[in-house]
């Protein structure tokens, strides 16, 4: 459909047939000409898949989250919101764009209902705390033995513990991003505006060493991240793709987050 004729819609109504015709994509472009507001949600509804796969999927991280439906509507606030600020003309797939910003809407949320239990908090404090000191101190990743001798725990009751701490370190990882935004650092383009060469620059350069953190994870680590983060499986999907059970999942999902957290906290604070 042509802008004229978007144009000339605009404010009179649309037909499920209409709508039902045009893509996401030209969607957005006609919304984006009228601001016919009879677009929007019709729009929004496209990407309600995208919302409830991100709820599912970090839903599954933690057993005590807060309703799936709770989350959903919070994406929905979150997806609205995107659509009017979303430039099409940018370049970049809408899904990017506002996969960050659903993710982070849910990671808020958690925060605020505090789905974490406070004892969980704690043990995924000290084992920040630890993991931290060992790097430190051996110029190299602990290892769960290393790490469940230095936090005085037997190897089945750390890796309970580290299973039990994957969304702490979810959150934690995203607040690493923000606190280094918060404090004076350069604010992390997501590379849906680099107007700027410097923005590009460091939105390289983030990504580069990025990788090279994630390169540094074990092979099965690797897998985790992979399909959690690119592919969105949920934790269940992924136990079912490597053959292994949940709580497994979630310890290699929580050791690969520790991991990326001590690697692109030295990359942040220039090695301190």
């Amino acid at each position: 459909m042509s802008g004229a004729a978007a144009s000339s819609q605009a404010g009179q109504g649309w037909t499920r047939e209409e709508l039902d015709a045009m893509s996401p994509e030209e969607l957005f472009q006609t919304y984006k000409e009228t601001g016919d507001q009879d677009l929007k949600w019709p729009l929004v509804m496209r990407y309600i898949g995208l919302v409830k796969t991100i709820a599912l999927q970090v839903r599954g991280v933690y057993s005590s989250f807060a309703q799936v439906d709770d989350i959903v509507n919070e994406g929905l606030i979150t997806l609205a919101g995107a659509v009017d600020k979303f430039d099409p003309n940018k370049g970049i797939k809408f899904e990017t764009y506002v996969s960050k910003r659903i993710r982070g809407a849910v990671i808020d949320l958690a925060r605020r209902q505090d789905w974490v239990p406070r004892s969980v908090r704690r043990k995924a404090r000290d084992i920040d705390q630890a993991s931290a000191e060992l790097f430190a101190e051996l110029g190299r990743y602990p290892t769960d033995e290393e790490m469940a001798r230095r936090l005085g725990l037997s190897q089945d009751q750390y890796q309970e513990d580290l299973a039990n701490s994957s969304m702490c370190n979810v959150l934690s990882l995203d607040a690493l991003f923000e606190d280094r935004e918060q404090n004076g650092g350069a604010e992390l383009p997501d590379g849906s505006f680099d107007s700027r060469p410097e923005d590009s620059m460091l939105r390289q350069e983030m990504l580069d060493t990025l990788t090279k953190a994630i390169g540094s994870l074990r092979e099965n680590e690797q897998t985790v991240i992979s399909l959690y983060y690119h592919k969105n499986l949920s934790m269940k999907e992924i136990a079912q793709v490597m053959e292994v059970s949940e709580p497994r999942i979630s310890q290699l999902h929580s050791r690969a987050i520790q991991k990326l957290k001590l690697y692109m906290n030295q990359y942040m604070t220039g090695g301190k």
